[in-house]
């Protein structure tokens, strides 16, 4: 089995995810180079806490937008919360700035810092980021090297969360707006903004006609129990995944070492397999013999996991 199937050309966001260390930029960065050879505008973006596409493409990325040296149609970017703070700030603080003046008297920094700190912010900002980008024309696809595992829940479960925070928040505002007399509450206006933008948000996010979110794992205990974990938490969000990438997988064993090594895999692989089989791709990557890094080698990934 390969990803030779996964987009039919009309998919905007592909994510991947699952625990760190298992390979997820690896496979990312691999499945962005193949969609922008077959000449799909497409941006990688990583917002792993300690993103690794800097390495994975030899060159500095960073948080601007940035072409991949000797790939066409291949951009990268690397998002970390700091910068997300920093946007969500140039965007929405004036605005909120303005409202909360209506109220109280505060420096602009205060004002907006607080405001930053309310449950999702900065998790639906990025969402936010991606959709616009999508959006506005700037790329045909997005692939998504999300950060390990529990974060990239936070990010499907957050909108909802946000949206919850959003429909109390406008029965705090109108009672400020009686106690103090006013004829009106800017904070109104904004939070309907951001309701809808959440809820636009979770509804692309969630359309499996938009999104695809493949799971990365390794065989070992570890990373089996957690892919099997997050499988069952995103059915309870409603979400199916359909490709499971199993990576390091030793294929030709030339030692006594590697022949254990490849027994202890073959029991975890095929738990996956009895567990998820009848319900996704289940697709083995085998371990090279090298480390996967710059274009070249990833071309060779890309001939693995693009197969057929």
């Amino acid at each position: 089995m390969s990803l030779s199937q996964l987009d039919d050309g009309k998919k905007r966001v592909l994510m991947f995810g699952g625990k760190g260390g298992v390979g997820k930029t690896t496979c990312s960065a691999t499945t962005a180079l193949h969609y922008a050879s077959l000449g799909r505008r497409t941006l990688i973006i990583s917002s792993d806490l300690t993103p690794s596409l800097s390495d994975m493409f030899e060159m500095e990325v960073g948080p601007t937008e940035k072409p991949v040296k000797g790939v066409d149609n291949l951009y990268a970017l690397e998002i970390g919360p700091d910068e997300v703070m920093k946007r969500w700030k140039e965007k929405f603080g004036p605005e909120i700035y303005e409202a909360a003046c209506s109220l109280i008297d505060m420096e602009y920094d205060e004002v907006i810092d607080y405001v930053g700190m309310a449950p999702g912010i900065q998790e639906e900002f990025m969402l936010d980021y991606v959709l616009e980008r999508i959006k506005d024309g700037s790329y045909d696809l997005i692939v998504w090297d999300t950060a390990p595992a529990g974060d990239t829940l936070r990010l499907l479960e957050l909108p909802h969360k946000f949206i919850a925070h959003l429909r109390i928040a406008p029965k705090v505002y109108l009672q400020v707006k009686d106690a103090f007399k006013l004829k009106k509450v800017p904070f109104l206006n904004i939070i309907e903004g951001w309701k809808a933008l959440a809820e636009e948000v979770s509804s692309f996010m969630r359309d499996p006609q938009n999104t695809e979110f493949i799971l990365v794992t390794i065989p070992e205990g570890l990373g089996v129990y957690q892919a099997r974990r997050l499988v069952k938490e995103f059915e309870g969000f409603g979400l199916q995944i359909r490709y499971l990438l199993v990576n390091n997988v030793i294929k030709n064993p030339d030692s006594d070492f590697y022949s254990q090594r490849m027994e202890m895999q073959r029991k975890y692989i095929d738990m996956l397999s009895n567990d998820h089989g009848d319900r996704m791709k289940l697709i083995e990557v085998p371990l090279f013999p090298h480390e996967i890094k710059g274009v070249e080698s990833l071309r060779e990934l890309e001939a693995v996991l693009f197969a057929g």
